[in-house]
């Protein structure tokens, strides 16, 4: 090993129909298959009496469901947000999580630039899909999307712009702009939370890989689950508060 390396952008393997393919791309297939796999698996093995897994399961869900309709105080409105949040969710743990599956990162090939006659660059195959910002900065579009759909669908079009554009006083009016910016700096806070603690936590195994290979590393993987856990948790859950917001204040 000559050194650490880390990239904030990921690898360019190819092109199809003149789409990009990158290695963080690779893995969002891979984690939407696992996904629906265990979804089908699930649907597929549900039984009136249920098993432990199953209860363990209807258990983990039903807690989740019920903080959902606690926070938005209706059951309609968790019937409709559940699940996109639980999906969000999932996509982003089962993301996190697939980091620490050996040859992520590891497999891969060796390209050689134009005017060097060996290997210059390492491309793996897999990379972990929050260290690419492109994807949390596609899930913090979609969130902002559901969030202010959640508040024209609630109060209609006119009456939730009034929340930004307020003519009644230019302080009421400055306040609404304010308001406006801040909705739209939601799509960095979401995006960067996430890309920044689990590029960070990459980068820290990687120099503990460098040197201490075989002790280092094991505490900080450990850690990194752990981070990964929570910061699916809190990107979930600031969506929903975030419609909370949406559904009850856009006529303020």
């Amino acid at each position: 090993m000559d050194g650490i390396h880390a990239s904030i952008v990921a690898e360019h393997m190819g092109e199809w129909a003149g789409i990009p393919i990158t290695n963080t791309l690779v893995m969002s297939w891979i984690v939407l298959a696992l996904l629906i796999t265990a979804a089908l698996v699930t649907r597929y093995r549900i039984r009136l009496v249920p098993g432990k897994v199953q209860v363990l399961l209807e258990l983990l869900v039903g807690t989740a469901y019920d903080y959902v309709e606690e926070v938005l105080e209706s059951k309609t409105l968790a019937r409709k947000y559940f699940p996109f949040l639980m999906t969000i969710f999932l996509f982003i743990l089962t993301a996190n999580l697939l980091e620490f599956i050996p040859g992520v990162g590891s497999i891969g090939f060796y390209v050689t630039e134009a005017g060097h006659s060996a290997p210059t660059e390492f491309i793996p195959l897999l990379r972990s899909l929050a260290t690419d910002l492109n994807m949390p900065l596609a899930l913090a579009i979609i969130a902002f999307i559901v969030i202010e759909v959640a508040g024209i669908v609630t109060f209609g079009f006119f009456c939730y712009m009034k929340r930004f554009f307020n003519f009644h006083s230019p302080l009421a009016f400055l306040v609404g702009i304010i308001e406006l910016v801040s909705e739209f700096i939601r799509l960095i806070s979401f995006s960067f939370r996430l890309f920044g603690n689990i590029f960070a936590g990459e980068v820290l195994i990687a120099v503990a890989l460098f040197f201490a290979p075989y002790i280092a590393p094991v505490p900080f993987m450990a850690f990194e689950v752990f981070v990964g856990f929570i910061q699916a948790a809190i990107f979930a859950m600031l969506t929903l508060f975030f419609i909370k917001l949406a559904v009850t204040e856009a006529a303020h």
